[in-house]
């Protein structure tokens, strides 16, 4: 090789490397994830673009939100199968957005627009959850259009996945490569999770109640532990005593104070 090729070469090389490495370091050093954003102490609507600036604001390392199919194939940012009342999967996008607004004024948000929100900056994480739908074709459409909009978007930095639909996370870990995926629905022992490829558990706290060596277990194996939903102080108490890795939580300032203390 041209000795000048050679050095070029390696000067991008290192180049990528710091500029991988500033990513990393640039994300909020807490275990905090505003789950569907900061909402509740400004009264914002769950999963709006407010509520996802207001997680970036306060610091908040992530900040969780939810993604359903319409009709026409626009992945959309709303927690439930239905906006307001009004089904998204037999809706078009069009139709929900003349439907009715969120109490704030905003229009239910497209992917598009959330990722274009959230990457303006490099501090806050984007949880980015995929919602089980009613057929597993579906399941597979939605996924489908979702990595390929983070991946034209190069978003790949801001998200982290994880879903209730195990299909959904197997089809991530196969077909998004170094996704970091996490599953949600708790009945996998940490483990078999390590086994199939997984990232993560993000369980309810309930899980880890009841299976009492599962945090040790996932430590063990090597697993980042994510844990909702965390609202009360003496559950937060303990999950913090605990040292699990991230904690989703409606009351995201209140969280905030305790890991600054």
């Amino acid at each position: 090789m041209n000795k000048k090729l050679f050095v070029a070469i390696l000067a991008l090389m290192i180049t990528g490397t710091a500029f991988a490495q500033k990513q990393i370091k640039s994300w909020n050093k807490n275990l905090v994830i505003a789950h569907r954003g900061a909402f509740k102490t400004q009264k914002l609507p769950e999963n709006s673009i407010a509520s996802l600036n207001e997680a970036i604001r306060i610091g908040c390392f992530g900040s969780e939100f939810d993604v359903q199919l319409t009709s026409d194939g626009v992945p959309v940012v709303n927690h439930n199968a239905d906006f307001l009342g009004k089904d998204i999967a037999t809706s078009t996008y069009k139709e929900l957005v003349e439907y009715k607004k969120l109490s704030n004024g905003e229009s239910i948000p497209t992917l598009e627009e959330y990722l274009k929100a959230g990457m303006k900056q490099k501090k806050t994480k984007l949880i980015l959850e995929i919602k089980p739908q009613k057929t597993q074709e579906k399941e597979e459409e939605l996924t489908k259009k979702v990595i390929a909009m983070v991946n034209e978007l190069k978003a790949t930095p801001w998200i982290e996945y994880i879903s209730f639909s195990h299909y959904i996370c197997k089809y991530l870990i196969a077909n998004a490569p170094g996704a970091r995926v996490s599953y949600l629905a708790g009945e996998i022992e940490p483990a078999k999770l390590k086994e199939q490829g997984f990232y993560g558990l993000d369980y309810n706290q309930g899980v880890f109640k009841k299976n009492t060596d599962w945090i040790a277990q996932a430590k063990v194996a090597g697993l980042i532990i994510n844990v909702w939903t965390v609202n009360a102080e003496k559950d937060m108490d303990w999950l913090l005593g605990e040292k699990v890795d991230y904690i989703t939580t409606n009351e995201p300032e209140l969280l905030l104070t305790k890991v600054k203390k």
